[in-house]
């Protein structure tokens, strides 16, 4: 019996690998970052100061402009681990829905929802892959329907960002939180796709079937013309709270959650340019 139930399951076909599409997020999803946005609020309660604020609008500028390789991302990295460290988790998010009304949200390539929803009717998953906090991608990520996302996650002790990095959603860590997702959920890499601005996100997209380059940063450009990758465009930003029908509880959760992803924003942009000040 055991030798022909060997047999059996031998001839037997194996089950096909499920398909998703990972999504890098910053420049392609967002826009722009909301960081200006939810600066002056942090500045208000004294979670950034004043030269920060000028300091992250100068940055953002340049990440708009070049984006940002491999030393820079390290710089954010570091940052984000000393600015975060002693603030209080709830007094954020209390600070974020009370401001929240007066901020203007994120904003979207109309293009990338139109992708988004192209693959979700092709049956295949959508994944949100980022460097950015999870607490910015993980409601952005659901607004956008994607089944799941994967981000750079702090440590909470006590309620409070202790200052450590637990994960850091970057380079080859985009490939190793890809990987854990196909074992986790089934997915063939080979016939994934995978959509990124920035060459610091190479190893995702050498690690799908179907990597494409979008709205590319001029290494990117190079490479995904050398390689023979498909290179889009993405120009039409439109409102993501258009895309919320109604409030609902958990959508005003999701939208704190995000203004709070957006202030560590705010403290890395500060970070790219210490050097210079």
């Amino acid at each position: 019996m055991t030798t022909s139930a060997g047999a059996d399951d031998a001839e037997s076909p194996r089950p096909a690998g499920r398909i998703a599409a990972f999504f890098d997020l910053d420049k392609t999803i967002i826009a722009k970052s909301s960081t200006l946005a939810f600066s002056k609020p942090f500045f208000d309660q004294g979670l950034i100061n004043r030269r920060a604020v000028l300091k992250s609008s100068y940055a953002q500028f340049l990440f708009l402009l070049s984006g940002a390789d491999h030393d820079q991302m390290e710089r954010m990295r570091a940052h984000i681990a000393a600015m975060s460290a002693g603030w209080d988790v709830e007094q954020i998010r209390s600070i974020v829905a009370e401001t929240l009304h007066d901020i203007v949200d994120p904003l979207v390539f109309a293009e990338a929802t139109e992708l988004i929803a192209d693959h979700k009717l092709r049956g295949h998953d959508v994944v949100v892959v980022s460097a950015s906090g999870e607490e910015i991608v993980a409601p952005i990520a659901e607004v956008l329907g994607a089944d799941i996302s994967t981000a750079t996650r702090m440590e909470v002790v006590d309620g409070r960002y202790n200052g450590t990095v637990e994960f850091y959603c970057y380079g080859e860590g985009k490939v190793e939180a890809m990987k854990e997702l196909a074992v986790a959920r089934n997915y063939d890499l080979a016939q994934c796709f995978a959509y990124s601005d920035s060459m610091t996100d190479l190893p995702m997209l050498h690690a799908v079937g179907h990597p494409t380059a979008v709205n590319p940063d001029r290494a990117l450009r190079k490479e995904a013309a050398t390689q023979g990758w498909p290179i889009l465009t993405f120009s039409n930003p439109v409102s993501l709270r258009a895309r919320i029908q109604a409030p609902s509880g958990t959508a005003v959760a999701a939208s704190a959650a995000v203004g709070f992803g957006a202030v560590i924003a705010g403290a890395v942009t500060y970070g790219l340019l210490r050097r210079k000040g």
